[in-house]
């Protein structure tokens, strides 16, 4: 009797003119896409979803990725090029990073070799494994460098699920967290997706990303629906995202 209460929408309705503030779609330097083409088929697909404006931030993770503001920055030329080819002069795209917190982040940050969002934020992970040993430590150093932290998807580290006290701690450390759209709706199982509900009910979460890797986490957010309950629990972090990175 009551059903159409209970019909959902899809995301990406309510996406356009959102900012994708951590996302891997600069070409060839990390395991986003591989090819300034694939950067392309990526950039019209969230286009397709109202998203023209993009903090693109490929992995700083050594040895795997072992990449730097002058390698980056390559990549992002490189994009702007294929932009310009393709007529996309509408899409905005700027450079920063993903950092993982290990035992050679804080020699990279003191050497100047970061890449924040809009100057003052940036943004850092932890291993899906095991949580960095100085992560405590390197929050202390970024902060002192006049930066702010920003966890990327908090919701995905297992290991926390088992001790939410730590959620709050990292708050009170000054820490922000995204958390990613793809968590939402169970794409990396239903333990994270009731993690990042759960956080953004106790109003932990400060931004949402999509952390897209490729067409098929595009595909997969483009699939998400959502009650119109839960769309009101996170259209203020879509908003603030926008404020704050628009």
């Amino acid at each position: 009797m009551f059903n159409w209460f209970l019909k959902k929408t899809y995301l990406v309705d309510s996406l356009g003119g959102f900012v994708d503030i951590h996302n891997h779609i600069l070409p060839g330097i990390d395991d986003g896409a591989e090819t300034v083409e694939a950067s392309i088929a990526m950039v019209k697909g969230f286009g397709e979803m109202g998203i023209q404006r993009f903090i693109a931030t490929p992995h700083i993770l050594n040895p795997l990725y072992p990449n730097t503001p002058e390698t980056i920055g390559a990549a992002h030329q490189e994009l702007g090029r294929g932009l310009m080819d393709h007529g996309l002069t509408q899409v905005s795209v700027e450079a920063a990073a993903e950092h993982m917190i290990d035992d050679a982040f804080e020699d990279l940050l003191h050497a100047g070799q970061v890449m924040p969002l809009r100057k003052s934020y940036l943004l850092v992970e932890m291993s899906y494994l095991q949580p960095s040993l100085n992560f405590d430590q390197a929050i202390t150093a970024i902060t002192r460098k006049g930066l702010t932290p920003i966890l990327a998807h908090p919701e995905r580290y297992a290991y926390l699920h088992q001790q939410p006290e730590k959620y709050r701690e990292y708050r009170q450390q000054g820490i922000l967290f995204q958390l990613n759209l793809l968590s939402l709706d169970g794409y990396y199982g239903r333990d994270v997706q009731k993690m990042a509900w759960r956080l953004i009910d106790e109003g932990h979460i400060d931004f949402l990303a999509s952390d897209a890797h490729g067409l098929r986490h595009l595909e997969a957010l483009s699939e998400i629906q959502l009650k119109p309950g839960e769309l009101q629990r996170i259209e203020p972090l879509i908003i603030q995202t926008i404020d704050t990175f628009y």
